[in-house]
């Protein structure tokens, strides 16, 4: 991510219109041209002063639909994403997806409608406090108390939104103050003394990194999401190929290095390849790149990379040594991080001997499935989806089993390409994702892979695709359960599959049929390959309903508690 001053200027201009056309104004200053929302009472004016503007509006039919269509949007583009909600029921709608973008650090600028300031606290219809409520989840709130500084903050919000570690930021604003009519000179100038994002990493940090880099024999990189939010994916590969680093990947950092690559070793963490994980586990030097050592990829932190230095560069410096002791911390934007170690070359070790053992774990212990001729394995539909896009689709998913086969058996190779929920593990996620997505990216090809249960968590956009013409692939990894939930119940709770099965379903067909989308079923191989020919790449949406083995598990495992070495369901 490029770097920005905390002191922007504008040129200033004398307003005189009402605070809805102003707040219009606002968004076109920030070059604003989409937005994703659902009107209410609290926002009619902007919606009336929106009638009258050429900034797109993308109606969804709920506005968890909406925020996740933005966080799509946000993720592929790099863009902010745009959200509008009315007040109360409208505002507490969002904040699953609030939540959700603070956890994977996407920019959202979030703007929710209020009662009238003069009812405010008195609990007056549809009012909701939504900055206390938000005030956690959100990297800073504000609610707009004089019309004078909606100009200002709608800025604020923006940058504060897409520089230093991305983030949602909301801005609340009552009802009355969109039709106050206001002449005035706006504020020139952000000022945010408190707000300085450290960009450029300090060089001596960086020059005991490569000297480390010279003594390790055993050294391995980990890549996250800050990578791919950083636009540092060519950086990267340099780094790796320049001192022959082999790399393993976080869930949300795939895609920020050739999947392809001999280096590439894989996902690490609780579903990570063999290989990754055991890379962790027996490094001597680890270099993390914009991860954030959470849980899912750790494991037991007592048994975490046991032998290594840790090395942790990061634009958030909360996120050093918070989880995982580092030996080097070094803050700073993952581009210029990077940059900064290619400036600076030293000789590398010879890790011939490590680069070798990990070859052939790699080898030795690749992803595995039962492939029966009773069922249709999910993994075989995601080696087919990938088959028949040429590995260049953009694939969004929602979260269980099909969000892990997806991240194991499609093999990412461009940034951006892979969109889900990480951090927050939101059900409902995928398809709204992949509409923000396809708006984003229009000629490219996307793939909502989706479970039947998320996926009936927000199936009511499926009106978007008609509406915008938007050649959305949803395909429904149909295993008849919470599939993931079921593999915990079989797994650790003795078989006791607690309301984790699906009695009744809709006819997904028909569903899409309703929507004006043609729909397909398969439950076999056969059927899938020959659908999948037909239809994937082509410029209609479509909905292939497909009927997996009802008992397939995501192997490798890590139980909780146990480390990275300990993964269960490994298979030579």
């Amino acid at each position: 991510m490029e770097a920005k001053e905390p002191m922007v200027t504008v040129e200033a201009e004398v307003m005189n219109m009402n605070g809805a056309d102003l707040f219009i104004q606002a968004l076109k200053s920030e070059g604003v041209e989409l937005l994703f929302g659902y009107p209410g009472g609290a926002v009619l004016g902007i919606y009336d002063a929106l009638y009258r503007s050429p900034i797109k509006h993308v109606l969804a039919r709920h506005e968890q639909g909406a925020i996740h269509a933005a966080e799509g949007y946000a993720r592929v583009s790099g863009k902010p994403g745009v959200v509008i909600a009315t007040s109360g029921p409208g505002a507490t709608n969002v904040v699953t997806g609030i939540a959700d973008a603070m956890m994977d650090s996407l920019p959202l600028v979030i703007f929710t409608g209020q009662v009238a300031s003069q009812v405010i606290g008195t609990d007056a219809f549809q009012e909701a406090d939504v900055v206390g409520m938000t005030a956690p989840i959100t990297k800073q709130n504000y609610q707009v108390r004089r019309i004078e500084d909606l100009p200002r903050i709608v800025k604020e919000a923006f940058h504060l939104a897409t520089t230093g570690r991305p983030g949602p930021v909301l801005v609340d604003i009552p009802k009355d103050l969109t039709a106050l009519q206001t002449s005035f000179l706006p504020e020139a100038e952000i000022h945010l003394p408190g707000y300085r994002p450290r960009v450029n990493p300090d060089p001596s940090q960086v020059d005991h990194l490569l000297e480390a880099i010279k003594l390790s024999r055993k050294p391995v990189i980990l890549a996250g999401a800050g990578v791919l939010h950083a636009r540092a994916s060519e950086e990267l590969l340099a780094f790796a190929e320049q001192y022959r680093l082999p790399v393993v990947h976080t869930l949300l950092g795939l895609g920020g290095f050739p999947a392809q690559h001999p280096l590439f070793l894989g996902m690490a963490g609780m579903h990570g390849c063999y290989t990754a994980n055991m890379a962790l586990y027996e490094c001597d030097l680890l270099i993390n790149i914009g991860a954030r050592f959470d849980d899912r990829l750790t494991g037991n932190l007592q048994s975490f990379a046991p032998n290594a230095r840790v090395a942790h560069a990061d634009i958030d410096p909360a996120e050093i040594g918070k989880n995982v002791e580092t030996h080097f911390p070094i803050v700073g934007d993952a581009k210029a991080v990077l940059q900064m170690m290619l400036s600076h070359p030293v000789e590398g070790a010879d890790s011939s001997l490590w680069l070798d053992q990990l070859a052939k774990k790699k080898q030795e212990y690749p992803y595995w499935f039962s492939d029966s001729e009773e069922f249709l394995p999910p993994q075989h539909v995601i080696e087919l989806v990938h088959k028949h896009t040429d590995g260049e689709a953009i694939v969004t998913t929602d979260v269980g089993q099909h969000q892990m086969w997806a991240a194991q058996f499609y093999s990412f190779s461009q940034p951006n390409s892979w969109v889900t929920s990480g951090g927050l593990g939101t059900m409902g996620f995928g398809f709204p994702a992949a509409i923000g997505a396809q708006l984003a990216k229009p000629d490219a090809t996307v793939i909502s892979l989706v479970g039947d249960g998320g996926f009936q968590m927000t199936l009511q956009e499926l009106i978007l695709l008609k509406e915008w013409n938007l050649p959305v692939k949803v395909l429904i990894i149909n295993n008849g359960s919470l599939g993931m939930v079921r593999q915990w119940q079989e797994t650790f709770y003795e078989k006791r599959l607690s309301h984790s099965v699906f009695a009744l379903q809709p006819d997904f067909l028909k569903l899409a049929e309703s929507y004006g989308i043609k729909a397909y079923r398969v439950s076999s191989k056969d059927e899938a390959e020959r659908i999948f020919s037909e239809v994937l790449t082509d410029r209609e949406p479509v909905l292939i309903d497909c009927r997996v083995n009802p008992e397939e598990k995501v192997y490798p495992m890590v139980a909780p508690g146990k480390g990275l070495h300990e993964m269960i369901g490994v298979k030579p």
